[in-house]
């Protein structure tokens, strides 16, 4: 997939303000400081598309991107962010869920994961929730640059088998790397091979 053009469209805290158009969304979610705002810069090929910073936790609403004037990235807040107050945490949760749970036009989520670290149980939670929910989701492991390649493989296989430990069949899996683009290609065609499957539906 080619991207020809990428804008900032609107920010909420509600998925009942969101967009009612009808475009296909593919919402991208994880732990606060995953990389995610450097990922959606690279994927959209925009530096400054998503606002990057390097305190954690400064994505607070729901945000909605237009690509291609055809479909939506949606930048959601990042999860397990200890800093934010208890009740700013609960608001986001709550409208985080409910876009998650109502939001008819979601393709797919895509589930940030550090692939430096080892499994979080957060993360792991997360999943689990999605997949009790019905919840299409893929993972997507950031800032791989920072790895050699066997501890990346070792990194990648003890998450396959931690998931294993829940799921009969795991999720699209991809790997990424904002800093060396690596990784962009097959998310972007992923994205298009769901949209072209929208299209003929």
């Amino acid at each position: 997939m080619k991207i020809e053009n990428a804008s900032f469209l609107i920010s909420n805290t509600t998925f009942k303000k969101c967009p009612q158009d009808g475009r296909p969304e593919f919402a991208f979610i994880g732990r606060s400081n995953v990389g995610k705002s450097s990922l959606i810069n690279m994927l959209t090929g925009k530096k400054k598309l998503a606002k990057t910073s390097s305190t954690p936790g400064k994505t607070q609403l729901i945000n909605h991107f237009i690509i291609n004037d055809e479909w939506y990235l949606v930048d959601l807040p990042g999860y397990g962010f200890a800093k934010a107050s208890k009740k700013s945490r609960q608001s986001w949760e709550i409208f985080i869920t409910e876009y998650l749970l109502h939001r008819e036009s979601l393709m797919t989520t895509f589930v940030l994961i550090d692939a430096r670290l080892a499994p979080q149980k957060i993360d792991l939670e997360f999943m689990n929730w999605c997949g009790s929910k019905g919840i299409p989701f893929s993972i997507v492991f950031t800032k791989t640059d920072k790895l050699s390649s066997s501890a990346l493989q070792k990194k990648l296989l003890a998450y396959r088998k931690e998931l294993l430990k829940f799921w009969d069949e795991l999720p699209p899996i991809f790997v990424t790397s904002s800093a060396s683009k690596f990784g962009r290609e097959p998310v972007l065609n992923y994205i298009e091979d769901i949209l072209k499957a929208f299209k003929s539906a």
